[in-house]
């Protein structure tokens, strides 16, 4: 009974090798073969990224040796190449080294291709945004400031300070000190907003008549004359 099994099973293999042998063989190598090309593509992709840190590393040297032009040079080819995100830091840095050089206008252009670039990490967009609204901020009329700051000046922000801070002054170019007062008294009050930035809007907020000594932002009073 069992030899008579046995044959049974083989020649069921053999029938089912006879007519799924090639595909199944196929299906076998073409999934090593996917295999292969994804294990090959990883590698690459880890090794160019790890070539553009380098590069990138190498621009940051030269910058703080006090050579800008060969570290703009260095930057120019990571602006072009890589992920959306390592473009837009090689971008970044390379726009700081104009500011830098007194390349405003160019900086700013720069900035503001990042801001709109909706392929690039939010965290990046937002920066570029502040950056190019601080750089163009003079020439620029109250209303836009603020309706490119605005949603970026809240708490819990990553900028909130930075923003906040533009977005107030604004305020005050459309003579509407009731609602910077309150806002620099908001930053000055934020223990996420650097020290620095909080002393000063502390200061500024004292001069509107506000108070931003409490940690209770809610608790905002106009301050006694």
């Amino acid at each position: 009974m069992r030899e008579v099994d046995d044959a049974l099973r083989e020649d069921q293999l053999k029938s089912i090798l006879s007519r799924y042998g090639m595909p199944i063989g196929g299906a076998i190598a073409a999934g090593l073969l996917a295999l292969a090309g994804y294990l090959y593509w990883d590698n690459s992709t880890k090794q160019a990224a790890a070539e553009r840190s380098e590069q990138a590393i190498i621009a940051l040297d030269k910058l703080d040796a006090g050579n800008a032009a060969a570290a703009l040079a260095d930057l120019e080819p990571l602006t072009k190449d890589g992920s959306d995100g390592s473009q837009a830091a090689a971008t970044m840095t390379r726009a700081a080294i104009l500011v830098e050089q007194g390349k405003t206008e160019e900086a700013a252009k720069a900035f503001a291709a990042i801001a709109a670039n909706s392929a690039v990490p939010q965290a990046y967009r937002d920066l570029a945004t502040i950056r190019e609204v601080s750089l163009r901020f003079d020439a620029m009329q109250p209303q836009q400031v603020v309706d490119r700051l605005k949603p970026l000046a809240v708490p819990g922000n990553a900028w909130f300070g930075s923003a906040g801070e533009l977005l107030g002054m604004a305020y005050l170019k459309m003579g509407k000190p009731d609602q910077a007062g309150p806002l620099f008294a908001a930053i000055g009050k934020n223990t996420e907003v650097p020290s620095t930035l909080r002393t000063r809007m502390r200061q500024v907020a004292g001069q509107l008549g506000y108070d931003a000594g409490s940690d209770d932002i809610a608790s905002l009073v106009p301050a006694q004359q």
